[in-house]
């Protein structure tokens, strides 16, 4: 992948990928030191899941934070096909938990992916907003498990250090500081961004066809410019199936 050229553009990118709440921007890149630590593996009861600062009740109650759930991957059947994300409860296993709960109560059903890029350092679709507007959550959150491992990309005028999310990786969106939700975003490009949004899984094969053919498709352009929008084929996600 072809690294972002500037810190002004870096910037901009990582101040965009937000979701579940709009009520604050991304948060600033953490140090190196504070990023590349290990994340404890859930046990029962370590997730910790809290209702959002909404004020609104959770849509569909709280996950039962009972440890690790038996579930390896998440088949989201959309209007394009069939994308299935394999789950990495390893690394993100309160992630994984909430993910599988929200789809087992039917929340992803009937849901729109409303946001496509297609910049030089941003390729994702980000879906899972029942909203549609990039504003919506299930009024809950999720504690922040951050990746460790992806690859180190480009430094920016003030230190900080971004890294790669490669082409297939699957993370949460959020908003801030352990304020993700429901929204996550899939990547079909390697994009650069700090380490700020846990990596829950990967896409299989015939996924990453799927998302190759709705970015092909291209983007009818938001507030953000002409890279950055709602795809241009609506992309509608009939049910969400864990297995």
């Amino acid at each position: 992948m072809t690294a972002l050229r500037t810190a002004a553009v870096f910037a901009a990118l990582t101040l965009t990928l937000a979701g579940c709440v709009a009520r604050e921007s991304a948060s600033t890149l953490p140090p190196t030191d504070e990023f590349l630590t290990t994340q404890p593996t859930a046990t029962e009861g370590d997730c910790g899941f809290a209702a959002d600062e909404s004020g609104k009740e959770p849509a569909v109650g709280l996950p039962a934070d009972d440890g690790p759930v038996d579930a390896s991957a998440l088949a989201l059947t959309t209007s394009l096909g069939v994308v299935t994300v394999q789950f990495d409860a390893e690394k993100a296993p309160c992630t994984v938990e909430s993910m599988a709960f929200l789809a087992d109560e039917g929340y992803f059903d009937g849901t729109t992916c409303h946001r496509l890029t297609a910049s030089q350092g941003l390729k994702v679709l980000q879906c899972g907003d029942p909203e549609g507007t990039g504003a919506g959550g299930p009024g809950y959150t999720i504690p922040d498990e951050l990746p460790t491992d992806l690859p180190e990309g480009p430094a920016s005028s003030d230190g900080s250090q971004s890294v790669v999310y490669q082409r297939g990786v699957v993370a949460m969106a959020n908003a801030g500081p352990n304020t993700g939700g429901s929204q996550f975003f899939l990547v079909y490009g390697d994009s650069t961004l700090p380490p700020n949004y846990a990596v829950f899984g990967t896409v299989d094969a015939a996924g990453l066809t799927v998302l190759d053919q709705i970015a092909a498709a291209g983007i009818t352009p938001g507030q953000n410019g002409p890279e950055d929008g709602a795809p241009a084929t609506p992309v509608k996600i009939d049910t969400a199936k864990v297995s």
